[in-house]
């Protein structure tokens, strides 16, 4: 997955307090804190004004899934100590191909530093971070990316995420670490990280938590993976990732035993914890709360000896669970969950390609701003005020509830799918871009009187795999209401034979890579539903067609659909076709007193899409190519998408965030070309579901 691409695409519907310290729109009702908040002047993130039902205080937390700034203008009457949640992005599962051997391991959980959960061990200090009290101090933002999955091999270490500023720890600022790789085979053992990644089947023992390089302390971050079995049990499951509150679990003495991933911890910086809070962190099902992270990643099951075993769990907080071996369900393993630092699952040797990638970080802020409850009339999600209209921000799956003072039939919404993934891998082979996820909106929705109670989905974007079509899940806001995942990217392969694949529908469709002539058929289709191949609504454009000299000299992908364009097609061997372009919010979530955002804001070095405005969401993934001239990538969509690349050399140069999509963004990823061995395409970004009605 790699670290996102700089800037936070979620700051641009930022409440306009959080960037003037005044409401510089429209007049705010007085006596509310809320609407006249008297916390430090800030901008950047998601903005999410809150109740601590005790003591009784409103707080603002500005969250990040994608790299931005956080600027701090004047102090508040509250003090100048901010707390923060840092965390680094979970390391990638483990996985090697062979059926007469054991589970592979989990990826370990990016490390956590916090100073806003007084329980955890690990806890900083409260004053660790706070407002010099003058000036205008604008703090760097890093979000770790989770790290890619094994094929055949270890998984990767996930990145760090930071908060920095000269004037923050001596200049080193506050640092998790990525969380440890799970490793594949005996004799490896599972990677360091900020909590280590799990061993694989017999003898092969768990990473160890690292210090964290900032140099507070307490300096660790989390806590070791587990090891694999004894070496008398050949076919053993394998050990699972660690956790920030706990270990990984250790492969049993048996032939079917996987270790479970570590737990995280809830730290509720961004909601209260007496209620089902739904804007941030994973779910723990034992208490319906959300809010917690930095779970590791289940062990893969190992190959039955008898009756088949099951991949172990993910601990709670974002941990992906383990792969199952035959006579299970056959299951891959699961993704961390994005936003959390969780652990990817270890794969398992019967199934190809199995492992699974671990979960991007994401990094908080939080201060005082009021001692009186916001006013929003319904809950779920983060909720700020923008021109008189209470706006609810959903970047994970929820609930949106209206409350007893309920008075808008109607509401206005976006949902965006989740995006498809790129291709291209290990070859000579040759990708086409992702598909972005559908778009869909709407100014004047019926949800009804209160009580109102709807459910909200998030789609995750696809995360790519070597020479495998993947595409996008759906976003809804209610079951009616659905936004269809992007179609992956199609692909074409010589290698040993010939095989071609056309580009996935969806709700945009992914691109063609086809060496049989310039103009691909099949091309993925913006009017077909990606599960049932059902007609639907037209939520974004097609993908575009690949081309070839007919032979196997060059083969050349097309570009992702986006929501507001076709993907165009590829112009010949030296670059693939460019992404096509996404939509602007509509004006209702457009704060002109937001920063502007890179990734959502034209940029005519990475993206394809008009030179102007900002905003924008849901751009497919660019194409790659095989064939000089070099250098010639495929841009991105606008709006979030991944740009193609040139590979001409056997590993893959320059860092992952020139393929993958934007978290948030729906936008597709971007393609290449191989023999880059163990490598893969850009992933798809996640979805977002926007609602919004009058404040009066």
């Amino acid at each position: 997955m790699g670290i996102r691409a700089q800037g936070n695409p979620l700051a641009s519907f930022l409440d306009v307090w959080s960037n003037t310290g005044l409401d510089a729109v429209t007049a705010a009702p007085s006596g509310d804190a809320s609407d006249n908040p008297k916390g430090h002047t800030a901008t950047g993130g998601v903005i999410s004004d809150w109740l601590d039902p005790s003591p009784g205080n409103v707080y603002r937390t500005h969250i990040f899934t994608s790299t931005g700034t956080f600027d701090v203008t004047a102090s508040g009457q509250f003090g100048n100590n901010i707390d923060f949640l840092v965390i680094g992005g979970g390391g990638g599962g483990g996985y090697k191909p062979g059926a007469s051997a054991g589970g592979r391991a989990g990826g370990g959980a990016g490390g956590l530093r916090t100073n806003a959960a007084p329980s955890y061990p690990n806890n900083l200090s409260s004053s660790t971070m706070a407002y010099p009290g003058s000036g205008t101090v604008s703090y760097t933002i890093t979000v770790g990316g989770g790290g890619v999955r094994g094929h055949g091999a270890q998984g990767i270490d996930g990145t760090p995420s930071s908060i920095v500023h000269p004037s923050l720890n001596s200049g080193t600022g506050i640092v998790a670490t990525g969380g440890g790789y799970g490793t594949y085979q005996p004799g490896n053992d599972g990677g360091g990280g900020g909590s280590g990644g799990g061993g694989a089947y017999s003898s092969s023992n768990g990473g160890a938590t690292e210090a964290s390089p900032d140099g507070l302390s307490p300096t660790l971050q989390g806590t070791a993976g587990g090891p694999g079995s004894g070496p008398s049990y050949s076919y053993n499951g394998s050990g699972g990732g660690g956790g920030a509150g706990a270990a990984g679990g250790a492969g049993g003495s048996c032939d079917h035993c996987s270790g479970d991933g570590g737990a995280g911890i809830q730290v509720a910086i961004a909601g209260p914890t007496n209620t089902t809070f739904t804007g941030v962190g994973a779910k723990n099902p034992s208490n319906n709360q959300y809010q917690y992270f930095a779970g590791g990643g289940g062990g893969g099951g190992g190959y039955p000896n008898g009756s088949g075993p099951k991949g172990a769990v993910g601990g709670v907080g974002g941990g992906g669970n383990g792969a199952d071996a035959p006579h299970g369900d056959d299951a891959v393993a699961q993704s961390g969950e994005f936003g959390t630092g969780g652990g990817g699952g270890g794969g398992t040797g019967y199934i190809s390609n199995s492992a699974a990638n671990g979960g991007s970080g994401i990094v908080a802020v939080r201060y005082q701003i009021g001692t009186t409850a916001p006013n929003a009339k319904a809950t779920g999600g983060s909720i700020s005020l923008y021109n008189s209209k209470w706006i609810h921000t959903f970047t994970n799956s929820g609930t949106f509830a209206t409350g007893p003072t309920w008075t808008s039939a109607n509401v206005e919404y976006v949902v965006v799918g989740g995006g498809g993934a790129g291709n291209g891998g290990p070859g000579p082979s040759c990708g086409g871009g992702g598909g972005a996820g559908g778009f869909i909106t709407n100014t004047n929705h019926p949800v009804g009187s209160h009580p109102v109670s709807v459910t909200v989905q998030i789609g995750a974007g696809a995360g790519s795999q070597a020479n495998t079509r993947t595409g996008g899940t759906p976003s809804y806001f209610g079951t009616p209401l659905t936004a269809y995942g992007g179609g992956g990217g199609g692909r074409h392969i010589n290698s040993g034979g010939s095989t071609t694949e056309n580009g996935m529908p969806g709700g945009s469709g992914g691109g063609e890579c086809d060496s049989q002539g310039p103009i691909g058929a099949g091309v993925g289709s913006k009017q077909t539903d990606t599960t049932t191949n059902a007609p639907i609504t037209p939520q974004g454009n097609p993908g575009g067609a690949g081309a070839g000299n007919g032979g196997v000299d060059w083969v050349s992908g097309g570009g992702g659909g986006g929501a507001g364009q076709a993907g165009q097609a590829a112009v010949d061997q030296g670059r693939g076709g460019y992404g096509g372009y996404g939509k602007q919010l509509p004006g209702t979530f457009q704060n002109p007193a937001s920063a502007t955002s890179l990734g959502v804001s034209p940029n005519p070095t990475k993206y394809n899409g008009p030179n102007s405005g900002n905003y924008w969401f849901a751009g497919g993934g660019g194409g790659g190519a095989s064939a000089p001239p070099y250098g010639l990538n495929a841009l991105a969509g606008l709006g979030g998408g991944g740009q193609g690349y040139q590979n001409p050399a056997p590993s893959l140069p320059g860092s992952r965030d020139v393929m993958d999509a934007l978290e948030n963004t729906g936008g597709g990823g971007g393609s290449f070309h191989g023999p880059a061995a163990g490598s893969v395409a850009g992933s798809g970004g996640s979805g977002i579901v926007l609602i919004a009605y009058p404040s009066t």
